[in-house]
């Protein structure tokens, strides 16, 4: 379904197409490489019809009607953690990739998966483009914007789990420690809280 929101057009500002669609920052680097680096960013108070014409599209309306779908297109390349589950005991399973940080690793993980790097990253851009990739994170929103960054560069095959490690935790695999993420107004950065006194490691997301 369509957000709700009024229609956009190419008068509006980049701060109020996200605003009124979030999934248009994903959409927008998969389809037109906008946003994905420093020479095709944009500032929040663009319009879009100038970040589109610096990126030479002059079919804006095309433009308009691919950000008001941007949602279902997130839905396609996200899948939910019991089909991970079974595709991971599978023959051919996809490689699993943690896009959360250190400490998030530190306290509770999916057994096979592997923590991102910088270096990482720039070893996965040689990978085959059919390579099959699930991203995770802690609720499901940093690994899909690391699924439609890969999907922008021609991996078809990448996905993100929906709702995370935490979904993973409460409706998969309950020895996957289950944690909360807080901020410390004194320490000016998230604290990290364990919600059960699970502290070994991940059984693999498998029932």
């Amino acid at each position: 379904m369509r957000p709700t929101t009024a229609k956009i057009t190419g008068r509006n500002s980049m701060r109020e197409v996200l605003e009124a669609y979030p999934s248009a920052q994903r959409a927008l680097f998969r389809r037109y490489h906008i946003g994905g680096c420093h020479s095709c960013g944009y500032q929040p108070e663009d319009t879009l019809e100038e970040v589109a014409h610096r990126h030479d599209i002059m079919d804006l309306d095309e433009v308009v009607r691919f950000i008001e779908d941007a949602e279902q297109i997130d839905r396609r390349i996200q899948v939910n953690g019991e089909d991970v589950a079974a595709a991971l005991r599978s023959n051919m399973p996809p490689r699993l990739v943690d896009v959360r940080t250190p400490e998030e690793w530190e306290l509770a993980r999916i057994e096979g998966a592997i923590l991102v790097s910088e270096a990482l990253v720039q070893e996965m851009m040689s990978w085959p483009k059919d390579t099959p990739i699930v991203f995770y994170c802690h609720l499901g929103e940093r690994s899909l914007d690391a699924a439609s960054y890969f999907a922008g560069h021609g991996f078809g095959s990448a996905r993100s789990m929906t709702g995370g490690i935490d979904a993973c935790s409460r409706e998969v695999d309950p020895a996957v420690p289950w944690y909360e993420v807080t901020p410390d107004p004194f320490q000016g950065r998230a604290v990290l809280r364990p919600l059960r006194s699970v502290v070994s490691q991940a059984a693999g997301c498998q029932k």
